[in-house]
């Protein structure tokens, strides 16, 4: 699959999943401003995606007209045991470069598990994806977001149980489709 239907299928996974159905309230204003950077890395190694990590992190310094980054790796950390011990590595290099509380990292994988749930589980669908990706975030914007936002704690719970309502098949077949119905 070539970088062009890399960003297309995780362009119909953030408009179908993460704004259609509303687990990002804030993620629709961006998206619609075109201020979501969509970036296929070629690393094939962590320290190359790390060196991919570091030069979008610089760009988001260099050019505020983007608000966030997606930053989509499908050729390295396809398991998800290994991405997940690569944030710490990523939290390290914003933590080297003293951008720690400028920007954020959230996790994506189409693997993504949180701790103590079945592989299975529908809940995992909140931070699944159709590629490993890591979401840099402006730590500013995220702020304001949640101050304008009546009741941000409640978002993980309405999430979870959005995701088993719809349950993991249907999670499954939607975020299937977004690699499949991609140009």
């Amino acid at each position: 699959m070539g970088e062009t239907e890399v960003i297309s299928a995780t362009r119909k996974w953030v408009e179908d999943v993460v704004v259609g159905y509303n687990l990002c309230p804030f993620a629709k204003r961006e998206l619609v401003r075109n201020r979501v950077r969509f970036v296929v890395s070629e690393a094939k190694t962590e320290d190359e995606l790390l060196q991919a990590l570091h030069s979008e992190l610089q760009r988001l310094e260099d050019e505020p007209e983007i608000e966030t980054t997606l930053l989509i790796h499908p050729d390295v950390l396809q398991d998800f045991g290994p991405y997940n011990e690569f944030l710490d590595a990523a939290d390290g290099l914003l933590a080297y470069l003293e951008m720690e509380g400028v920007y954020q990292i959230a996790s994506f994988h189409p693997d993504y598990q949180f701790a103590g749930t079945d592989p299975d589980a529908a809940e995992n669908y909140t931070n699944r994806s159709p590629f490993p990706m890591l979401h840099l975030l402006r730590e500013a914007s995220l702020e304001a977001a949640i101050d304008s936002y009546p009741d941000v704690d409640a978002i993980p719970q309405r999430n979870i149980e959005l995701m088993e309502t719809l349950g993991a098949e249907r999670m499954r077949k939607i975020l299937a489709s977004c690699v499949e119905n991609s140009p």
